[in-house]
């Protein structure tokens, strides 16, 4: 009687892992996997396990209600037909944390998990360079070229994936039990953040880098700790602004376009298009600061706000933070600070101090990552927040009860 339902719940548990792999390489994929990942568990029947889950984490808790209110947000959206839908098909990944907190809940998934991220990330890794080594040739599966040897996904998105990828494989060199083990993985996170620094242009990437530098830091080694990698950043840094390459070109543009950018006047720049994008969307929160325009109102809020001025009408103001409060007002600016936070404030609660550490640097990227571009809203970056908090979260009950059935063991 129970072969169906156990057959549907290791399709979706080994569809979860697999995203792990298909987060960086394949959105197509991530759709498949994802459909099969609920379809198993709508089929495996356990309701009650995630009625458990959600009143027992506050994470999940927190996800639902950001969830919920873009939900509310498309029945008084002010934006045009089909964007209400549209936006909030686009937040869904945050109703998905659920259910991976539920499919990762044995510690035995949770690590195939983790290294078939690992896997994927150490791919992306190893075919940038190749591309930029000119051994890969460029060719129409492959986003880059020799000049910027991003691999899967934009520059932008490149980026933040190597940054983070390199506080992964820092985090995996230390919880190596080997030296060989230490070894490997550390040459792969300086690989990592070199490709960051000198080989793909992004500035968002070189600030969450930074920030992940100093969360490393801090973990290894408190306050001091913390001091040593702001000292070796600085020191980095300094260094890289004097020899001629991706960081120096990046940091000189960002410089001569924002010192040249003037409010009310148009520019096409992109540090002058953000500040551009983030001036007038704070004029729309601040002509609807309670609940917002709506789901998927803010282009044509926006558009309503630039007409006749000659700036670029946009859908993307390029910061979730303001995207959110836009969109959903001071409540919804409050319930992404919350989700934010109870993830922070829970992280203390997971048991081995290497996964405490990925969870804040998750949050770390997320927020940083959401001052300069609408993280949420971009499908690669939005699905690998859900799928880690899902993950990493998924042996933590922040309820006051209990339940035994939470817990799966060593069953899966």
């Amino acid at each position: 009687m129970r072969v169906l339902p156990n057959y549907a719940h290791e399709t979706a548990r080994w569809a979860a892992i697999a995203l792990g792999f298909s987060i960086p390489i394949s959105v197509a994929a991530d759709n498949v996997l994802l459909v099969l990942a609920l379809a198993g568990w709508l089929l495996a029947a356990n309701y009650s396990d995630m009625l458990l889950i959600i009143k027992n984490n506050r994470v999940a808790q927190a996800a639902l209600l950001l969830f919920g209110l873009l939900l509310i947000g498309t029945t008084y959206s002010t934006g045009y037909p089909g964007d209400a839908a549209a936006y909030l098909g686009k937040y869904t990944d945050l109703a998905f944390v659920p259910l991976f907190l539920y499919l990762f809940r044995s510690e035995a998934t949770r690590r195939r998990g983790l290294y078939a991220f690992a896997l994927s990330l150490l791919v992306v890794v190893i075919l940038s360079y190749l591309i930029r080594a000119g051994i890969v040739p460029r060719n129409p599966y492959l986003t880059g070229e020799q000049a910027s040897p991003t691999v899967f996904k934009l520059r932008i998105t490149h980026n933040i994936l190597m940054a983070f990828a390199a506080f992964f494989f820092a985090w995996l060199g230390s919880a190596a039990s080997s030296w060989r083990g230490k070894v490997f993985w550390l040459i792969f996170a300086a690989l990592a953040a070199v490709n960051v620094l000198m080989m793909v242009q992004g500035a968002i990437g070189y600030f969450v880098l930074g920030g992940l530098i100093l969360l490393l830091g801090y973990h290894h080694g408190g306050w001091r700790g913390m001091a040593v990698a702001v000292g070796a950043a600085g020191f980095v840094i300094g260094l890289l602004l004097q020899v001629p390459g991706p960081f120096k070109q990046r940091v000189d543009e960002i410089r001569h376009e924002t010192e040249a950018w003037k409010p009310n006047h148009p520019t096409l720049t992109s540090p002058g298009l953000r500040l551009e994008f983030y001036r007038n969307t704070l004029s729309v929160i601040l002509e609807h600061p309670l609940i917002g325009v709506g789901t998927g109102g803010l282009p044509a809020a926006y558009a309503r706000k630039i007409s006749g001025t000659g700036m670029v009408a946009t859908s993307n103001p390029h910061n979730e933070f303001l995207h959110i409060t836009a969109q959903l007002g001071i409540f919804g600016f409050a319930a992404l600070l919350w989700l934010f936070w109870q993830q922070w404030r829970l992280s203390g609660a997971i048991a081995q101090s290497q996964d405490r550490a990925l969870a804040r640097a998750i949050v770390v990227t997320m927020v940083i990552g959401c001052m300069f571009n609408s993280m949420l809203l971009d499908h690669t970056e939005g699905l690998l927040f859900a799928w880690l908090t899902g993950l990493l979260y998924a042996g933590v009950k922040s309820g006051e009860k209990e339940n035994r059935k939470y817990e799966v063991g060593n069953r899966e």
